[in-house]
Parts: structure tokens; C-alpha cells; sequence
């Protein structure tokens, strides 16, 4: 399949040598990697623009019912495009490298929350098949696989097809959300829940998410994503 199909580089396009198919990603294009650096938001996991605070404008004045976030990289250039391709243009293979960077990033700390199970941000069933897939499912399961965790794709469901979020100003964003999400069936022992998603913007979809799961019974929920906006630091 590599013949027919050769891997290309998620960032340029440019085809993956032999020295660098276990990243995924040509040499170039890692050097420039925009990983979400330290001081981070203690809640969402975004860059802060001063080392004394703890917590972004945007959790202080928007409180989240999730414990903490893990964002891999800034969504800007060079990491943007190929998110989009992934996400839009059945770029599927993309998967591979967005997991091993979130593993490379947050292992440790994905093992140290020690979920009981990994949910991708679940996508509206007819929007899903148009699609053919699920990029935060590709994402869930890759995690999985690496970290023995089990990945539970039924459980949360979306039960709304909403209007995209990126087309909306925040407090749309969080209207537009409110009981989109459901929990399939009513027994849910998880105590503790990863969940996954691709980009997190304002963060309400992940926020709507977690309160679902929190008053289904879970205990504790954590995030993690390719990439997060800016937004107010």
C-alpha cells in the first residue's frame, strides 16, 4: 500500500523518507512544529502570556466542569492546513502522526489521570456517514491502542445536528450546544473519562460533553486535542 499509496508529510505534502517513518512527518516540518508551550492554562491547557498567571481570561470568566486540558499544538501555520485535510478531505492517515505527537506530549499524563476509558467527541450520525469517519474516533483509538485503555464509541451520543461551531460567536457556540449531546443507555460505571477531540476553540463543545458525562455519574473528565486557539490569555 505505501507503494501505490506513498505517506506524505501532514504539514508540506512532501513525501516521508525511510529515516522518517516513525514520526510520520518530513525532518523539516517537525523543527517547526508549534507546540502549545509553557506557562499553560492550568484548567484548558492554553499558552499564557505571563508566567504569573494560573489560569486564561477565557476559564477564568467561563468556568469548566472538566478537570484539565492536554492540547498538542497552537492552531496556526504550519499544523492548520494539515488538521483541515484531515478533518475535511479524508486525509486519514494523518491519525497516525497526531497520535504519536499527543503521546510524545502527554503520555505521562494521560498515565497519571489513568481514565478508565477514552471517548472521541462523538459526531452526528448522518454527518459522520456523509463523511465516512469520525477524526476524533481515528484519534480515540489510536490513543487506546498505545495506552491498553478501552475506547467507548457508543456511549456518548449526538443527538443534534448542530450548526458548525466555527460559524458562530462564543455565546451561539454555547447555545447551539446545549442538549446536543446524550449518554446511549443508563448504567455508566466510568469514574474517569478521557475525551478526545481535534481542535479546541472556545471550548464548549468539550464543555458540553463533560457535563453530560459528569451528571451521568462519572467523576472526573479530562481533555485532549491536536490543536487550541489562542483565544484570551
Amino acid at each position: 500500500m505505501d507503494l501505490l499509496y506513498p505517506r506524505r508529510c501532514p504539514v508540506c505534502q512532501d513525501l516521508i523518507t525511510a529515516k522518517e517513518e516513525h514520526v510520520r512527518i518530513c525532518t523539516e516540518c517537525e523543527k517547526k512544529l508549534p507546540y502549545v508551550r509553557e506557562p499553560r492554562c492550568m484548567k484548558c491547557g492554553k499558552e499564557l502570556y505571563r508566567e504569573e498567571q494560573e489560569y486564561c481570561l477565557d476559564c477564568v470568566r467561563e468556568p469548566k466542569h472538566y478537570k484539565r486540558g492536554y492540547p498538542v499544538f497552537v492552531y496556526q501555520a504550519p499544523v492548520k492546513a494539515g488538521v483541515m485535510a484531515f478533518k475535511y478531505h479524508n486525509r486519514r492517515e494523518y491519525a497516525e502522526f497526531y497520535t504519536w505527537a499527543m503521546l510524545k506530549r502527554y503520555e505521562g499524563e494521560y498515565r497519571r489521570f489513568a481514565p478508565d476509558g477514552i471517548l472521541p467527541v462523538p459526531m452526528y450520525p448522518r454527518k459522520q456517514r456523509r463523511r465516512g469517519y469520525n477524526q476524533a474516533e481515528l484519534l480515540a483509538k489510536g490513543l487506546g491502542a498505545e495506552l491498553k485503555i478501552p475506547v467507548f464509541t457508543e456511549l456518548l451520543r449526538r443527538r443534534i445536528d448542530t450548526v458548525p461551531q466555527k460559524e458562530l460567536n462564543d455565546k451561539e457556540r454555547i447555545n447551539n450546544l446545549k442538549k446536543a449531546f446524550h449518554i446511549s443507555g443508563n448504567d455508566v460505571k466510568l469514574k474517569r473519562i478521557l475525551l478526545v477531540d481535534d481542535i479546541y476553540t472556545t471550548g464548549a463543545t468539550i464543555e458540553a460533553c463533560a457535563e453530560v458525562l459528569l451528571q451521568a455519574g462519572v467523576k472526573e473528565v479530562c481533555y485532549t486535542s491536536i490543536c487550541i486557539g489562542k483565544g484570551d490569555s
